[in-house]
Order: structure tokens, then sequence, then C-alpha cells
């Protein structure tokens, strides 16, 4: 099947109940997304497929095909580079998942308010408890 990662096609001869988060580190090499939970739950593997964040753990990839899928090395920069000016990470190990999300609502809302964030990110966890950092940092995103 014929998938498209960050504005490139890529043929993929997985079996079609592969998980996608498989087939984006192991045959495409787009580390990124990282395995969390594995059932969907804490957002460390969430991709952007159309646009909308969604967990690619439990996901198969025939879901995606004829669709686009960004990473977060597909992203534009933008809330990595906040989340890094504000020392929002301290393992890392949420922190792809959560500028995926970030990136997408910064999408549909230019100018969130902090329970908008919030709302956002519901779905990411992150162990480490750095939540306020990353909040001051997608509000700063969303001022730059």
């Amino acid at each position: 099947m014929k998938l498209s990662v960050n504005d490139r096609i890529f043929d993929v001869t997985a079996n079609p109940e592969t998980p996608l988060l498989y087939v984006l580190r192991n045959d495409l090499g787009l580390v990124g997304s990282r395995f969390g939970c594995g059932s969907g739950q804490c957002g460390a593997c969430f991709v952007l497929v159309d646009g909308r964040p969604i967990a690619s753990c439990d996901l198969p990839v025939s879901f995606v095909e004829n669709k686009k899928v960004t990473t977060v090395e597909g992203l534009d920069g933008r809330v990595q580079k906040a989340l890094l000016a504000e020392q929002a990470a301290q393992c890392g190990y949420c922190m792809s998942g959560i500028a995926v999300c970030a990136t997408a609502l910064l999408e549909r809302n230019k100018k969130p308010n902090e329970y908008e964030i919030r709302e956002a990110l519901d779905k990411n966890l992150c162990r480490c408890g750095s939540h306020g950092r990353v909040i001051r940092a997608i509000q700063r995103a969303a001022h730059e």
C-alpha cells in the first residue's frame, strides 16, 4: 500500500493490521513517535491523520491509506522550539505526542486559552509533571 507521511509517499508491504506506529518506526525510520502504553491511552505515539491527533500504537496501518499522516518529524518546529525555550521536557518521552497535539490545536485555534490547551492535551500523559511548563510553551508558540 502507499502511505503519505510528512508529505512524502512511501510504498509499504506490511500486513494491513500492523499498527501504524510499528510501520513508522521500523519500516520508515521515523522514531519520533514513541511506544508508551500500546492501547492509545497515553499520547506518546500520537500522529496527525488528516490534521487530527490520533494514537498510532493501536491503529491499523490500512486505516491511513489515502490519508495524510504527519509525525513529529514533519511538524513546522514552532511548538518544539517553544517547548525547548520553556524547558518543558524532563525525560521528554511524552513530548513528541504533546507537540503533535499542540500543533493540531494551534492549526484550528490560533490563540487558545489555558482551558483550551488543557483540553487539547487531555490524552497526553506526562509522568514528570511538567504540565505547567508545557502550557506556558504552547501559549508562547501561539504568540510567536
